[in-house]
């Protein structure tokens, strides 16, 4: 079997990297060794979205009092919601599988290895192997949850993300370890399902990534809810051998405590899946866990690309379909398929959401970041308790804070936190690609009364000229 294009995996980077080649007028396989549409679709970001509407709406139920709405013994059916999340998942697959069809794009399933220059060894589920032949190759691999050599997961009393999609039974409590979107996430469904839940973060603070306010607003809130916070706190060791985890944390003073629950979900990060692909074979190198390719994701081989989550950029769902679509439109260029060289991705301008309640989205800079970049900066911040759509909602927690350059007035970031901030950060994004101004934002009329007008109130606090606070 011979084709134009081979991609290794199907997962948000490697299925519309595969749809991109094809429409491009390519003869395109695309190797999986699961089920199409990767980790994301299956086991990541569509079922957590489905499991977190579950407990939103039962989180609505239970208090419905205020919306002046009697509903009398609700109940959460965990098994219900865990099939409806599955569900969900098994709807998307088939979407992909739709896809393929439509693009007429070969689907080959088993274990893709690199075995020669423009060949690929394929081991389906029965141990038969055979080998496709494509001139351009595009690693898209994927990442899977990292484990430290303290913290092995055993998937019953330590488990992963996938295991906490999926456990036969609700845990009456919980140990968080890591407070990235992964563990805020599982925090707030597990939480809101009725376990006690405990965040141990390493860092000064949680969801560390985010500006520090987006911090400080989540633990505040999260705090209100019941779960507890461990910050400057690491887990030493767990001991699995008795009917529940205890697990020796390490706090900042340097004493411990033990902490035991029915289960420690391990939420650390992620490590690319690299290994036994064939990259040694090749010569295909790699630096710190990941594939080292250039600003067309093309690796040190010629032909051989690499994108998402095994390549060097942020671990995103939405970078990874780019990046996708990039390295096929490079190959496009080449092949004279293509007009012109894909614009390469500007990394400072990728919107970041995590889907806790409140969400959290940003893009851009922090107010730290920007400062010790050397900008002099106006900031902007608009609580939501000043909305009008916000308090109508009941979803009054939480703010929008935006930075610009003192002296330009380029839009340089956006931080919310609060009820559908995922859905209002794309017009950071697009203003800070246009490069647009503060001004020009005032002068952009938002709709009224939205969540969305936030942005622009915050940009007028920047501004000092502030109506609504």
């Amino acid at each position: 079997m011979a084709y134009d294009v081979i991609v290794l995996g199907s997962g948000p980077g490697g299925y519309p990297a595969a749809i991109r080649a094809s429409q491009l007028g390519f003869k395109v396989a695309i190797i999986e060794k699961e089920v199409l549409g990767g980790i994301c679709l299956n086991w990541g970001c569509i079922p957590t979205k489905a499991l977190l509407k579950s407990t939103q709406v039962y989180e609505y139920m239970k208090h419905s009092t205020a919306y002046g709405i009697n509903a009398t013994g609700v109940q959460a059916d965990f098994g219900a919601v865990i099939k409806r999340s599955r569900g969900v998942a098994d709807k998307m697959n088939k979407g992909v599988q739709f896809l393929m069809k439509k693009n007429k794009i070969d689907v080959i399933m088993g274990f893709g290895k690199l075995k020669a220059k423009g060949q690929v060894e394929v081991t389906a589920a029965d141990g038969k192997t055979s080998v496709v032949e494509g001139k351009y190759i595009i690693i898209a691999t994927g990442a899977r949850a990292r484990e430290l050599p303290n913290l092995p997961i055993d998937g019953k009393k330590v488990i992963g993300y996938r295991e906490a999609m999926v456990l036969p039974e609700q845990p009456k409590s919980m140990i968080v370890v890591g407070s990235g979107a992964i563990g805020v996430e599982f925090a707030y469904i597990y939480n809101s399902l009725g376990t006690k839940v405990t965040i141990v973060e390493f860092l000064p603070r949680i969801v560390p990534v985010e500006d520090e306010d987006i911090s400080k607003e989540l633990e505040k809130q999260y705090k209100k809810l019941g779960i507890e916070v461990m910050t400057n706190s690491s887990v030493e060791k767990v001991d699995t051998s008795g009917k529940q985890v205890k697990a020796t944390v390490k706090k900042q003073d340097g004493s411990t405590v033990t902490l035991e629950a029915d289960v420690v979900l391990s939420a650390v990060g992620i490590a690319a899946n690299i290994e036994g692909i064939g990259l040694e074979t090749l010569g295909v190198k790699t630096e710190k866990g990941r594939v080292t390719v250039d600003k067309n994701y093309q690796t040190t081989v010629p032909g051989i690309y690499a994108i998402g989550d095994c390549a060097p950029g942020q671990a995103l769902a939405h970078v990874a379909t780019k990046e996708g679509i990039n390295a096929a439109e490079a190959i496009g260029f080449i092949e004279k398929k293509y007009g012109h060289q894909p614009e390469p991705i500007d990394y400072n301008n990728i919107p970041g959401c995590t889907y806790c309640t409140p969400e959290i989205a940003s893009v851009g800079y922090t107010e730290k970041a920007a400062k010790e970049a050397g900008y002099e900066v106006k900031v902007g911040k608009f609580p939501f308790i000043a909305s009008g759509k916000a308090t109508a909602a009941g979803a009054t927690d939480g703010f929008v804070k935006v930075i610009f350059d003192a002296k330009y007035g380029e839009f340089l970031g956006a931080h919310m936190i609060g009820n559908n901030v995922t859905e209002m950060i794309a017009e950071v994004s697009v203003a800070r690609k246009l490069e647009t101004t503060g001004h020009e934002i005032l002068n952009a009329i938002h709709p009224h009364p939205t969540m969305s007008e936030a942005v622009k109130e915050a940009v007028a606090v920047a501004y000092g000229e502030a109506i609504d606070i």
